[in-house]
C-alpha cells in the first residue's frame, strides 16, 4: 500500500509534463489571416461570393494565395493579401479581378484573423505572422531546449540533494510557471517563462522515473516505470479535450495548469528514497522511511538498516570497492558515466537510443498530419495509441527481458522507415498505417529506455544517467520541429521528400542503435546497484566475476530493501 500510494501520487503529476509538452499544438496555431484595412468596410468580395463583413468569407478560404477585395465606406477599394495590401487607383466597380494600377502598402493597420475555431492564440495576440512568423516557429524548439537543459540540471541536483527536494521544487514550479505563462505581457516574456516551465517539467519527469524505480521492487518495476509514460500520454489526451472546450489561449493555459493542482498540495508528504539515503550514509533517516513502509504495509518482519550497513562496511574493509567508490558521499558528475571502458560504451549506446527514440517519435508524429479529419480527435488518438504500446512493452520486457525487447523493436522501426520509402504516394491509407506502426515500434523502444537506463547505472549516478539520456532525447526533439519548417526554407525539396529523408535518417540510426544494444547487459530480475563496480559487473558470467572482481554484497542488500515492504510476514498468514 505504501508503494502504491507513493507511485500513483508521483505519476499523477507526470500528466502535467505531457500537458505542457504538447500545449503549444493549439496555443500557437496560426489561423487564416489577411492584412487589415484603414477604415470601415461596406462590402466584401471573394471570387464570386460577396458579403457585408469578412467573417462570412473565412468559410470560403481555401489557400494562402487567395486575397480578399473590400470596399470601404469612403469608396476606396483594397485588395487584402496575407502580408500586404493594395489600393486600386482608379476603379469604379467592385470586381475581384483588376488589371489597372495598384499601390502596394505594408500591413500597418495590423491583421484580420479567422476566429471561427480559436478566439485567440499567441500568434493572433502578438501578430506572429509574415516577417514575424519565425518567432512563432521558435516557440516549440525553445521549449524543448529548456527541457534539454532541465533534464541535466535537475538530474544532477537529484543525485546531490535528493529526489524528494527536486520533486517538491519542480512540482510547485510547474504550477507557478504554468499559470504565469497565461499572464505574460509580450512574446519575449512568454518564451522566457515557457523556457523555465520546460526546465521544471523535464526535471520532474526525469527524477520521477528514478523515484518510482527506487521505491518499487523488482516484481513490479517494469510495469510501474513504463506506465509513467501512460500518464504522460493521458496528459496529451487532456490537451486535446481542453483544446476542444476552450478556444482562448490564456484561459486554455490556465485550465491545463490547474489540472494537476491536487498533487502540488500533497507532494510535500512524499518521503526520500531509502536508496539515496543509504548512498549518503544517512542511515537513521533511511530507517525511519523503512519503518514507515512497514507500518503502512503491516509487515511484522523487522528490517534493520545497520545489518545492511555492516555488509557495506565489510566490502570496504575487504577492498572490494574501486577508488571511485571509496566514499559514498563523493559528489559525482557526468564524467563518472565514462569512468571505464564498459561504462563508457554503455553510455554512448544508451545516449544514441535516447536520441533515436525521440527523433523517431516526433518524425512519425509529424508525418501523421496527413490523417486529416478533426484535429482534436487526431491528437487524442495520438495520445491514446501509446497506451497499448506500453502494455505490450511491459509484457515483452518481463518475458523476454529489456535488451531482447529493445533490439527487435529498434530494428523493426528501421525496417518500417525503409518500407515507407517504397510505398506509392497514392496509397494514403497504407502510408498512414505504416507511419502508425513505425510510431508504435519506436514508442516501445522510447518508453523502455527510461527503465533500462535506471537499471544499468548505480544509485550514485542514476539520476545523472537518466538526466543526461533525457538531454540527448531532447536534442532530437529540438531538431524535429525544424524538419517541419524545412520546406519553407528549402523550397526545392518537396514536403514528402523532406519527410522521407528524415524517416530514412531515423531508420539508419534505429538500425545502428539496435546493433549496438546487443552489447548491453540484461537487467531483468536483477537488483539495483549502488556502486560503479557493481554496475560494471552486470551481465558478466560467474567465471569472469570470480577471476576479476569478488561479488559485491551491497546489491543483495539493495534487493532486501526492494523486496521489503511488499511481502507480508509468514506470521500474518
Amino acid at each position: 500500500r505504501f508503494q502504491a500510494c507513493v507511485y500513483f501520487a508521483s505519476v499523477f503529476q507526470a500528466m502535467s509534463c505531457g500537458i505542457h509538452y504538447l500545449a503549444s499544438v493549439f496555443m500557437a496555431v496560426t489561423p487564416n489571416f489577411v492584412c487589415g484595412f484603414p477604415g470601415n468596410v461596406s462590402s466584401v468580395l471573394f471570387h464570386n461570393s460577396s458579403a457585408s463583413n469578412i467573417e462570412d468569407i473565412w468559410t470560403l478560404w481555401t489557400s494562402t494565395e487567395n486575397y480578399i477585395v473590400v470596399q470601404l465606406e469612403n469608396g476606396e477599394i483594397w485588395e487584402l493579401d496575407q502580408c500586404s495590401r493594395s489600393k486600386r487607383e482608379v476603379s469604379l466597380d467592385l470586381a475581384y479581378e483588376h488589371k489597372g494600377n495598384k499601390s502596394v502598402f505594408p500591413c500597418s493597420d495590423g491583421f484580420l484573423y479567422d476566429d471561427t475555431k480559436w478566439k485567440s492564440t499567441v500568434v493572433t495576440q502578438w501578430d506572429l505572422v509574415c516577417d514575424r512568423e519565425w518567432l512563432a516557429k521558435l516557440i516549440q524548439p525553445t521549449f524543448m531546449l529548456g527541457v534539454l537543459i532541465g533534464a541535466v540540471i535537475f538530474g544532477d541536483i537529484a543525485d546531490r540533494l535528493g529526489r524528494q527536494r527536486v520533486i517538491w521544487f519542480t512540482s510547485a514550479g510547474q504550477f507557478v510557471f504554468g499559470i504565469a505563462v497565461a499572464f505574460t505581457f509580450d512574446y519575449y516574456s512568454f518564451v522566457i517563462v515557457r523556457f523555465l516551465l520546460a526546465m521544471v517539467s523535464s526535471g520532474y519527469l526525469v527524477v520521477a522515473f528514478v523515484y518510482v524505480t527506487e521505491f518499487v521492487g523488482i516484481k513490479a518495476r517494469t510495469w510501474a516505470s513504463m506506465h509513467v509514460h501512460a500518464f504522460f500520454a493521458m496528459g496529451i489526451m487532456v490537451v486535446a479535450l481542453v483544446g476542444f472546450l476552450v478556444r482562448t489561449w490564456w484561459v486554455y493555459q490556465i485550465f491545463l495548469s490547474i489540472a494537476t493542482l491536487p498533487f502540488v498540495l500533497c507532494c510535500w508528504m512524499l518521503p526520500e528514497t531509502p536508496f539515496w539515503l543509504l548512498s549518503e550514509e544517512r542511515y537513521e533517516d533511511a530507517q525511519k522511511v523503512i519503518d514507515t513502509m512497514a507500518r503502512w504495509n503491516k509487515v511484522s518482519t523487522p528490517c534493520d538498516v545497520s545489518e545492511l550497513c555492516s555488509v557495506q562496511q565489510d566490502d570496504l574493509a575487504g577492498g572490494r570497492m574501486g577508488d571511485d567508490d571509496t566514499s559514498s558521499t563523493k559528489k559525482h558528475n557526468i564524467l563518472d558515466l565514462f569512468c571505464n571502458w564498459q561504462i563508457a560504451r554503455r553510455t554512448i549506446t544508451v545516449w544514441l537510443i535516447w536520441f533515436t527514440g525521440s527523433l523517431g517519435y516526433y518524425v512519425f508524429s509529424l508525418s501523421s498530419v496527413s490523417l486529416g479529419g478533426n484535429e482534436y480527435l487526431n491528437l487524442f488518438l495520438i495520445g491514446a495509441v501509446e497506451l497499448p504500446c506500453y502494455i505490450i512493452a511491459c509484457v515483452a520486457m518481463d518475458k523476454l527481458g529489456r535488451r531482447n525487447t529493445l533490439i527487435p523493436f529498434l530494428i523493426l522501426s528501421a525496417l518500417i522507415c525503409v518500407l515507407i520509402m517504397f510505398i506509392p504516394q497514392d496509397f494514403n491509407i497504407l502510408i498512414i498505417l505504416a507511419n502508425m506502426a513505425g510510431k508504435f515500434s519506436i514508442g516501445v523502444a522510447f518508453g523502455l529506455i527510461y527503465l533500462y537506463t535506471a537499471e544499468l547505472y548505480p544509485t550514485i549516478v542514476r539520476s545523472l544517467a537518466v538526466g543526461s539520456g533525457s538531454m540527448m532525447c531532447r536534442v532530437g526533439s529540438v531538431v524535429a520541429p525544424f524538419c517541419v519548417y524545412l520546406r519553407s526554407v528549402w523550397i526545392f525539396m518537396p514536403l514528402v521528400a523532406t519527410v522521407y529523408f528524415f524517416q530514412l535518417l531515423v531508420g539508419i540510426m534505429a538500425l545502428l542503435s539496435g546493433i549496438l544494444t546487443i552489447m548491453l547487459p540484461e537487467t531483468l530480475g536483477k537488483p539495483l546497484t549502488n556502486t560503479l563496480v557493481e554496475a560494471t559487473e552486470i551481465g558478466r558470467n560467474k567465471k569472469s566475476c570470480s577471476e576479476k572482481t569478488p561479488p559485491a554484497h551491497s546489491g543483495a542488500a539493495s534487493e532486501k530493501i526492494e523486496m521489503f515492504g511488499q511481502e507480508r510476514a509468514s506470521t500474518d498468514k
